[in-house]
Formats: C-alpha cells, sequence, structure tokens
C-alpha cells in the first residue's frame, strides 16, 4: 500500500513538474510584451526607447497627457473611447439576442431547416475575415452606411453570430426536453417557455458569447479602419494605429493609451471567466 502511494505520489510530482517546465516559459514569454507596455507607459519620453529594464525616474506624467488630451494625437481620446464602449456594448447586445433567439428556434422549437441555415452560417468561418473587408466594405458603401458606426456594428455582428448560435445551440441541447414538455403542459405559450425556461438555464452561456462578442468588437482594427474614417466615429484601436504614422512617434504615450485601452476588456473577461470557461464548452462532449 505503501508503494502503491509512493507511486502515485511520484507520478503527480512528475506530472506536475512537466506542467511547470511548460508553463513557466510560456507564462514569461506571454508577460514580456506586458512588462514592455507597463515599462513604456512609465517612462519618460527620453527614458522610453533607452533599453533599461526599468525607468530611473518612473513617471504617471503619460497618463496626465492622455487623460486630459494634451497632444494632438490625443485630441478626440475621450470620444473615441466613447465609441468603443458603444460599438462594443451594441455588438454584444444585438449579437446575444441574434443568436439567442435562433439556438432557441433551432434547438428547442426544432424550425424546419434551421441545422442547414446554421452549417452554412458556420461555414463562412472557412473564408478569413479579413478576406471579407473588401466585400464588406463595398456592401456598407452600397447601402450608403460608410463611416456611419451601424456599419461597423453589422459587420462584426455578422462575424460573431455563427459561432455564438452554434455554442448555444449546442448548451441547449444539453437541456432535458422534459422542461419544455412539462412547460407545455401547463400552457406556457413559445415566448413564455423561451422566457422562463429558456434563459434562466441558459445564463452561463449567454454571459460566455455576450462577453466573446463584445471583446471581439472591442479589438477590432481591420474593418474598423475601413468602415470609419471621421475621427469623432473611429473607436480607439484606430486612433492608435495614428501613432505610427509619423517617424518620430510619442511611443510612450502610445504604449499609455494601449494599456488604458486593454484595462477594460482585461477585467470583463476575469469577471466573467468562470462562465467563459463553463459556457464556451458547453456541450463540446455529449454524455
Amino acid at each position: 500500500m505503501s508503494g502503491r502511494r509512493r507511486g502515485i505520489t511520484l507520478k503527480q510530482v512528475s506530472t506536475e513538474a512537466k506542467l511547470l517546465l511548460i508553463g513557466i516559459p510560456v507564462f514569461l514569454w506571454t508577460m514580456i510584451p506586458v512588462y514592455h507596455l507597463v515599462l513604456f507607459a512609465i517612462s519618460a519620453r527620453d527614458e522610453a526607447t533607452s533599453g533599461h529594464l526599468w525607468p530611473k525616474n518612473p513617471t504617471l506624467q503619460n497618463f496626465d497627457f492622455v487623460f486630459n488630451q494634451k497632444h494632438f494625437y490625443l485630441d478626440h481620446f475621450w470620444v473615441q473611447m466613447g465609441n468603443s464602449v458603444l460599438i462594443a456594448g451594441a455588438v454584444g447586445a444585438i449579437t446575444l439576442f441574434v443568436a439567442t433567439s435562433a439556438a432557441f428556434a433551432i434547438s428547442r422549437l426544432k424550425v424546419a431547416g434551421g441545422r442547414w441555415v446554421m452549417n452554412l452560417a458556420l461555414f463562412t468561418y472557412f473564408i478569413p475575415a479579413a478576406f471579407l473587408a473588401v466585400p464588406m466594405y463595398k456592401t456598407m458603401g452600397n447601402y450608403g452606411l460608410l463611416n456611419n458606426q451601424w456599419s461597423l456594428i453589422l459587420a462584426m455582428v455578422t462575424i460573431a453570430s455563427p459561432y455564438c448560435i452554434w455554442v448555444l445551440k449546442q448548451a441547449s441541447d444539453k437541456l432535458p426536453f422534459e422542461l419544455d414538455e412539462a412547460a407545455r403542459m401547463d400552457g406556457a405559450t413559445p415566448l413564455q417557455l423561451f422566457r422562463l425556461v429558456y434563459l434562466p438555464l441558459m445564463v452561463p452561456s449567454l454571459v460566455a458569447v455576450g462577453t466573446y462578442s463584445l471583446l471581439l468588437a472591442w479589438n477590432e482594427y481591420l474593418y474598423a479602419f475601413l468602415l470609419l474614417s471621421n475621427d469623432n466615429k473611429v473607436t480607439l484601436a484606430v486612433a492608435l494605429g495614428h501613432f505610427l504614422s509619423a517617424d518620430d512617434s510619442p511611443w510612450e504615450l502610445l504604449m499609455a493609451t494601449g494599456l488604458i485601452y486593454a484595462l477594460p476588456p482585461a477585467a470583463i473577461y476575469y469577471a466573467f471567466k468562470r462562465y467563459m470557461v463553463g459556457g464556451l464548452t458547453a456541450g463540446a462532449v455529449k454524455s
């Protein structure tokens, strides 16, 4: 018995050691860019490219420049940050509505042809989103939506919806159909079934896909760059690219702005991390 326990212990120690040997280098490699982001953000202009591992005189002046829009690249910082929040929030809400309704119709109401529609929507992922940017640009131009924030919102909803529908459909398939039958026997309409049975049981998956679509829109650059051109309408992600247009770019301000822009999605992810892991893997393994 003691030998067996020793064998199990040695095996566990060996497994944990292997995980550490893999995990530590991956963690360090992942954190190096974040470290340099913070390093540049708290460095003065003459120290930003000095190559030191830590600035001699750390400063928060760069954040003061950003918050008070003291550089011409930052003239519309708060407007552009608001644009990012508005667009990401709209994409998350609309995608959640579309995906939830579609998954409910396909999985619980068994709408004829629903699975075919879902599979055809997923088929669009065989084409990289970057390849669809120009056709999307032409399409929005034909409808007069260029330089309109709705063009970016609709484009991102189009990109996010197929995957979100699939995730919610898979999660919905795991719910017992006896609940639907019991609700119908009590006289529940499809709308009541959706509101009183389906939505409460799908909360983890709903939070997961809503967060996924919101972060997807928050980090989008290519479509935002193509579809929006006015400084008062672009997202902050696009505005950050303007820093690279000059030979002598203020790297310290770019990094400070980037750090500020990275904080909201990081906070959202960690706030809903439990739902993200559980919701996005719901239905991945069927019993």
